[in-house]
């Protein structure tokens, strides 16, 4: 009788726990995977090839893989946020040694079952390490120099690690991500102004410390032209398959620039290009809307959650996912250097879909536990 009531008592749980679900949240992003899943068709020339299979498995084990993320108590999350930090700065420092060298970097290592970039999974745990860190904390110790100084120390560890790789635009993430934190954390405004200072007086310093291949891509930005068929082919061809897709597009598989081979690099960092391309104005315009419905859900998480470190991993999460999208659209239209920013979810690559579904998991999960008070 006892285990009956038990057992009934954990299929309650369970099935709150399902009700709970923010499935405005869940329809978008099943929505914007299947998005994703179409464009992907389309980068393999309407063929089911290696690209569309590799991106479907992925989409349909890491989806699966949130939803479980979902029903994990908050408090595991909270628990795991220095140990899941430390766990990644190793396999940084494991990947430096003994990763696979590709294109003249290390950023992956191999883990037999798959090819794991440590430094995607670093933008979300780094975001859950810090905000365990600030969980609790008084306001007036927020802006203490000790508390700014290991925030810088938590943040430029694994930048450091991913600049040797080397990787400078995934290192600029990890940054935003943490910076983030410590916005959202109440750090004193004054502080991001003498860092954003002390990066405009030191930036020649940086320049000068770039690798070449770094270098031509900020010449490339503020000229294309200068080399046409080299360092700037990939963005000029980004900017005229964008603007031939005009209002409603070419249509679905009539993308020329992508077809004919024009547009490398089209199922990764590029892969708006080619979705604007075919659905033009209006298509972006949807696929814009449906971003900014995911962050305004991931907002309205955290201000409904109970626990603090809820708070301010929902509010960090979300304004790094807007980041992320700002930058990967803003460098295909030209008004950034290429820097290697995925477009969450679209872009083909495991590892950056793994860590994006993770921390969608942790948000659903501060959602479905969002009565769940953190001593």
């Amino acid at each position: 009788m006892y285990q009956h009531s038990r057992l009934n008592k954990n299929n309650l749980d369970i099935l709150q726990k399902v009700k709970n679900f923010d499935y405005i949240l869940l329809i978008c992003i099943l929505l914007l995977g299947f998005i994703s899943l179409a464009t992907m068709y389309s980068t393999d020339g309407g063929q089911i090839l290696f690209h569309t299979k590799s991106h479907f498995i992925k989409l349909a084990v890491f989806t699966v893989m949130m939803i479980f993320f979902s029903f994990i108590n908050i408090k595991y999350w909270f628990s795991i946020g220095y140990l899941s930090y430390l766990g990644i700065a190793i396999l940084l420092i494991c990947t430096y040694f003994f990763g696979i060298s590709s294109s003249g970097s290390k950023r992956w290592i191999d883990l037999y079952f798959i090819n794991l970039q440590p430094s995607e999974l670093m933008k979300i745990f780094i975001i859950l390490c810090l905000a365990k860190y600030f969980h609790r904390m008084k306001l007036q110790n927020v802006n203490s120099i000790y508390t700014i100084l290991t925030s810088l120390i938590i943040i430029l560890l694994p930048m450091g690690l991913v600049i040797v790789q080397p990787d400078l635009g995934t290192s600029i993430l990890i940054a935003i991500s943490g910076i983030a934190v410590l916005w959202f954390a109440g750090v004193n405004y004054k502080y991001f102004i003498y860092t954003l200072l002390g990066f405009v007086i030191s930036l020649p310093f940086i320049i000068a410390f770039l690798k070449p291949y770094q270098k031509l891509r900020v010449l490339s930005f503020l000229n294309p032209d200068r080399d046409p068929l080299g360092a700037g082919y990939q963005i000029i061809q980004s900017k005229i398959a964008v603007g031939s897709g005009g209002v409603f597009g070419k249509g679905f598989l009539k993308g020329t620039q992508s077809y004919l081979e024009f547009l490398p690099e089209k199922h990764t960092d590029f892969i708006f290009t080619l979705f604007s391309e075919e659905f033009g104005f209006i298509g972006s315009a949807v696929l814009l809307l449906i971003y900014a419905i995911i962050i305004y859900r991931i907002v309205v998480i955290g201000a409904n959650s109970r626990s603090y470190f809820a708070k301010i991993f929902c509010y960090s999460f979300g304004a790094s996912i807007f980041v992320y999208i700002t930058i990967n659209m803003s460098m295909v239209l030209g008004l950034l250097p290429i820097v290697g920013s995925p477009l969450p979810i679209m872009s083909y690559g495991g590892s950056s879909m793994l860590a994006t579904m993770t921390g969608f998991g942790i948000v659903m999960s501060s959602r479905v536990h969002n009565q769940q008070s953190i001593a």
